[in-house]
């Protein structure tokens, strides 16, 4: 039997969600185990000057506990 837990991750990039996706998951992996999955509960962008000045999402993490 597999048990999986889920975990929260907030991640930004000035660059895109893509990038701010890619570096939750990275950081996320520094410290969880065995990470199996992610799906993305919600995007947000600060906009600053009237322009974007930074693209965040919060992301659910699914890692098996062993």
């Amino acid at each position: 039997m597999t048990v999986a837990k889920v975990s929260e991750v907030t991640a930004t990039s000035t660059k895109s969600f893509e990038d701010a996706i890619a570096k939750g998951i990275k950081r996320a992996n520094e410290t969880l185990k065995n990470v199996t999955g992610a799906w993305i509960a919600d995007q947000e962008v600060v906009v600053e000057k009237g322009k974007i000045a930074s693209y965040k999402v919060r992301m659910r993490i699914t890692f098996v506990l062993m």
